[in-house]
C-alpha cells in the first residue's frame, strides 16, 4: 500500500510540476531581472549601435563580394574567349600565339593563362615554365572535362613555385564537341589578399576569403600567415566554420563571442561562380566600447541571477524538452529504418509528452501491420504478374527474367544454354474450326505437357505469346536440346487432339532449337532470334518438325538458313 500511495503522489506531483508550469517559472525568473530600467536602457542603446554596424557590415560584405564576383566573371570571360579562339583557329601553334598576345595587362589577378590537352599536358602558356606540366591530377581540370562548363577550384599550391593559387578551367569541348583541350587560368591570391587588405583596413573590421573546404585563400597582409590554414583552426572565426563550410546559403550573418572575449558580428557572402565565401567581421567592442563598460557593470550586479537562469535553462531544456523529443525522434527513426517493434517508453517522459507517445505507439503498431499486409500483397502480385493464367506456365515477362538469370549464370560458369521455341501448327484454323473455348483447352493441355517435360529435364517452360511456347534448358548442349525438342514434338502428337484441317489430323507443333555458350559479345536476345529462325525453318519444312539453328560466331548473331548448322531431328 505504501508503494501504491507513493506512486500516486508521484503522478500528481508530475502533473502539478508539468512542463508548462516549469517553463512559466523559468520565463518569470529570466524576464523579471531583465526588466530593470537601467539594464533595458543600456541594452537598447547597445543594440541600436550593433544594428547600425551590422547594416554597414552587410552592405560592405555585399559590395566586396560583388567586386570579387566581377573578378571571377572577368576570368570566366577570358577563358571562354580563349576557348573560342582555340576552337576557331584549330591549330595549336596559332592559338598559342593568339593566347600570348590576347591576355589583357589590366587584369593583375590572372597569374597565368594556359591551354592543356585532353591528357592534361600544357601545350602553351603565358608563363613558359608551365609548358609541359601535367594538370590531369587537378580536380578542377577533371571536373571541367566532365561537366563541360566553367570550374573554379579551391585552395591550391602552384606546381612551379608552390605559391598559393586558385585554378579556373573551361573546356574547349563546350564550344567544339570534337575538341578535348582545356583552357586553364591561375588566379593570383596575392592580388586578392591586397584587395582584402584594403577592405579590412578600417578599425575593428577584418576580412578573409575561404574556399568550399574552409581553407583561407586570402587575408590582409598583417595576417598573411593564416593563408592556407583551415577556418576551424582560427580562434577568431572558428565559431562560424560550420555555418560557412559546406553551407548552401548564398549569404548569412552571425554574432558570437570570440576566444579573446570580444563580441563579433560576421557577415559572409558566396562569390558567384565559385564555392568560395568572403567573410567580413567586426569587433563590436571597438564600436561600442563605452556602452560595453556600462553594460558589464550592470551585468555584474545581476551575475547571480544570470547564473541561476543559465543553469535553470540548461536543466529545463535538456530534461524537459530535448531528452523527451530525442527519445520520441529516436523511436520514429528506428521505426523508419524498418524496426517495426520500436516503441516509446512512456514511463520516462514528462506527463505532457505521454499522450503524444501513446498516439505514436498506436500509429506505429497500425503502420507495422499495414506494412506486413503490403509486403504480402506485393509478393502475391509479383507471382501473379509472372504467371500465364491459361497455361499455368510463366508468361513472357517471367520467361524473360528467367532467361536473363540463366544467361548470366551460364556466362559465369562457362556452361551451355539451349532454348526451344514451340509453335502450334495451324492454330488459327483450329480456332476457326473448333472455336476459341476449345483453343483455350488445347493451349492448357499443351501447358501441362510442357510443364511435365520441363520437370523431367530440369528446364523452365513458359508461354511466349498466343500459341507460341518456350522451353529454356540450362546446362544443355545442342544434341541434347534436339532430343528434348523431339520429345516435345512427339508428346504433343501423342496427345491425339483432333485437328481436321491439319494434314496429320491431330494437333502438332513445330520446334526451333538454338544453343549458345554465352559470352560478352552476345546477349539473350541473340538466343531468342536463333530459336525463332529455327522455328521458321521448321515451319517451312512442313511443320511437325524439330530444327536446330546455330548461333554463329561470337558477335555475328544467328547464322543464316543457307550457311548455319541446320539439322532435322525427325
Amino acid at each position: 500500500m505504501l508503494g501504491v500511495s507513493f506512486n500516486r503522489k508521484k503522478v500528481k506531483l508530475k502533473k502539478l510540476l508539468g512542463i508548462r508550469a516549469r517553463l512559466a517559472l523559468l520565463a518569470l525568473i529570466l524576464v523579471a531581472p531583465l526588466m530593470l530600467e537601467r539594464a533595458r536602457s543600456l541594452e537598447g542603446t547597445r543594440t541600436r549601435q550593433v544594428a547600425a554596424v551590422s547594416v554597414e557590415l552587410k552592405d560592405l560584405a555585399q559590395r566586396s563580394a560583388n567586386t570579387l564576383r566581377e573578378v571571377i566573371s572577368s576570368v570566366e570571360t577570358i577563358l571562354k574567349s580563349t576557348a573560342f579562339i582555340r576552337a576557331s583557329v584549330g591549330g595549336a601553334a596559332r592559338s598559342c600565339d593568339l593566347l600570348r598576345a590576347s591576355l589583357p595587362v589590366n587584369l593583375p589577378w590572372i597569374r597565368s593563362l594556359s591551354i592543356a590537352g585532353g591528357d592534361g599536358r600544357v601545350h602553351c602558356s603565358t608563363q613558359s615554365t608551365l609548358v609541359g606540366q601535367n594538370l590531369s591530377d587537378r580536380d578542377s581540370f577533371k571536373k571541367a572535362q566532365q561537366t563541360r562548363d566553367f570550374v573554379f577550384s579551391d585552395f591550391l599550391l602552384a606546381k612551379s613555385d608552390d605559391t598559393p593559387i586558385m585554378i579556373a578551367a573551361y573546356p574547349v569541348s563546350a564550344i567544339d564537341d570534337d575538341a578535348d583541350s582545356v583552357v586553364v587560368a591561375g588566379v593570383d591570391l596575392n592580388w586578392v589578399s591586397k584587395f582584402i587588405s584594403n577592405l579590412g583596413g578600417r578599425p575593428g573590421i577584418s576580412a578573409v576569403m575561404v574556399d568550399s573546404a574552409g581553407v583561407v585563400l586570402a587575408a590582409p597582409e598583417d595576417q598573411a600567415d593564416v593563408v592556407g590554414r583551415a577556418l576551424n583552426t582560427l580562434p577568431m572565426l572558428f565559431p562560424i566554420a560550420k555555418r560557412v563550410v559546406g553551407s548552401d546559403q548564398a549569404e548569412g550573418a552571425s554574432s558570437f563571442t570570440a576566444p579573446d572575449g570580444s563580441e563579433r558580428t560576421v557577415d559572409f557572402s558566396r562569390i558567384s561562380g565559385t564555392q568560395s565565401h568572403l567573410i567580413v567581421s567586426v569587433d563590436e567592442a571597438k564600436v561600442s566600447a563605452d556602452i560595453n563598460r556600462e553594460i558589464r557593470s550592470a551585468y555584474l550586479q545581476l551575475g547571480l541571477v544570470c547564473l541561476f537562469v543559465l543553469l535553470g535553462a540548461l536543466v529545463a531544456a535538456e530534461k524537459l524538452i530535448i531528452r523527451p523529443i530525442e527519445t520520441i525522434a529516436a523511436m520514429a527513426q528506428r521505426f523508419g529504418q524498418g524496426e517495426w517493434s520500436a516503441r516509446t517508453a512512456r514511463s520516462r517522459l514528462p506527463a505532457e509528452f505521454v499522450p503524444l507517445a501513446r498516439a505514436l505507439n498506436a500509429m506505429a503498431a497500425q503502420l507495422a501491420e499495414r506494412e506486413r499486409e503490403l509486403i504480402a500483397t506485393n509478393d502475391r502480385l509479383t507471382v501473379m504478374a509472372s504467371i500465364d493464367m491459361l497455361s499455368g506456365l510463366a508468361n513472357r515477362r517471367g520467361f524473360q527474367s528467367r532467361l536473363d538469370f540463366e544467361w548470366m549464370k551460364a556466362q559465369q560458369y562457362h556452361s551451355e544454354l539451349s532454348l526451344l521455341m514451340i509453335d502450334v501448327d495451324h492454330f488459327k484454323l483450329f480456332n476457326d474450326t473448333y472455336g476459341h473455348p476449345e483453343g483455350d483447352a488445347c493451349l492448357s493441355r499443351l501447358g501441362e505437357t510442357l510443364a511435365a517435360i520441363a520437370a523431367e529435364t530440369m528446364g523452365f517452360a513458359g508461354r511466349y505469346g498466343g500459341e507460341e511456347f518456350c522451353l529454356l534448358l540450362p546446362n544443355t548442349d545442342a544434341s541434347r536440346a534436339l532430343e528434348i525438342g523431339e520429345l516435345v514434338r512427339a508428346a504433343v502428337q501423342d496427345l491425339a487432339m483432333p485437328h481436321a484441317t491439319s494434314s496429320h489430323q491431330a494437333v502438332t507443333v513445330s520446334v526451333g532449337v538454338a544453343s549458345a555458350m554465352p559470352n560478352d559479345s552476345q546477349h539473350p536476345g541473340d538466343l531468342i532470334e536463333a530459336a525463332d529462325a529455327a522455328l521458321y525453318a521448321a515451319k517451312r519444312q512442313g511443320r511437325n518438325a524439330v530444327v536446330e539453328h546455330g548461333l554463329g560466331e561470337p558477335g555475328l548473331g544467328p547464322a543464316t538458313d543457307g550457311g548455319g548448322p541446320i539439322a532435322m531431328a525427325s
